[in-house]
């Protein structure tokens, strides 16, 4: 099954490094010159589709590929179920927690390579992402003929997509109503924040439920920014239950016990293939 694990790929630059070991050393030092060597013994680093070994000279403009590798890697108790297969799509409903894609230190335990090794396809591409944290709808193109055209609904945002989240009450908006600002990445890096300008990202929002204490909110996010509806319901006095970094950075609760209570509920577009409408709905609870 190692075959279906994620492969990296890098071209390698000009450069005078005496080895391509030496190279991998420099570019990612948070893997260290041990797991490399280890990897290399194993067959899992190659150049140009050759496994190579530790003494391996460095040729700029070659191909290293590698499989990414974490030790003692955290097991995710929650699994994903598949909403849709087709010869063309596979849609997954996500739980909180379990990334879509390797990252960090996360390999194994991510949908994509779940569901690479449940259903037998390592064809299988992640067509837009979610949030780890963020539970719902993923859709992954099952193969390379009909890749694009999909690939293209989402870079020409013609999918609609609807979330759910559990917030504060906001009592004195009237509903539904437009919020707009401009997003930019702030500090960390990981975080984005509003500055003054024309709006870059636009979201509505509507009340599904309202509870003694929290309100359950449709939001559909015009535009496609980075924790776009998690700024903006942060921005306007409702950050979103369980957020651990909007309004402010804080220390994530130990376990799984916390979710943030966001949701891909529902995604919607014309297929390119056949020109119908399609809707996929998620059952998970946010």
């Amino acid at each position: 099954m190692a075959s279906h694990l994620p492969t990296s790929r890098v071209a390698l630059p000009p450069g005078n490094w005496p080895s391509v070991l030496d190279f991998l050393c420099e570019r990612f030092p948070a893997v260290g010159r041990e797991a490399w060597l280890g990897r290399m013994a194993r067959g899992a680093v190659t150049v140009d589709g050759i496994a190579v070994h530790r003494l391996a000279p460095y040729r700029p403009g070659a191909v290293v590929a590698y499989r990414r590798e974490v030790e003692d890697e955290e097991r995710i108790p929650f699994e994903a179920s598949i909403v849709h297969i087709d010869d063309d799509l596979v849609v997954a409903d996500k739980p909180h927690f379990l990334p879509v894609m390797p990252a960090g230190r996360y390999v194994e335990e991510t949908l994509s390579v779940r569901l690479v090794r449940r259903l037998g396809n390592p064809d299988l591409v992640a067509l837009h992402r979610l949030d780890r944290a963020t539970a719902g709808l993923v859709v992954f193109s099952a193969r390379l003929s009909s890749r694009d055209a999909y690939t293209r609904l989402f870079r020409e945002r013609a999918i609609a997509k609807i979330y759910e989240a559990v917030a504060p009450p906001l009592p004195e908006r009237t509903f539904p109503f437009v919020y707009e600002s401009r997003l930019e990445r702030g500090e960390p890096f990981f975080r984005m924040r509003e500055v003054p300008g024309s709006p870059n990202a636009c979201t509505r929002i509507d009340v599904i439920e309202r509870g003694e204490g929290l309100w359950r909110y449709r939001l559909e996010p015009v535009t496609g920014r980075k924790h776009q509806l998690r700024v903006h319901m942060a921005a306007l006095g409702a950050p979103i239950d369980g957020d651990t970094v909007y309004p402010e950075v804080r220390e994530e609760p130990s376990g799984f016990a916390h979710p943030l209570r966001l949701l891909a509920r529902e995604l919607r577009f014309e297929d390119p293939f056949t020109g119908k409408p399609r809707t996929f709905r998620s059952e998970r609870q946010v």
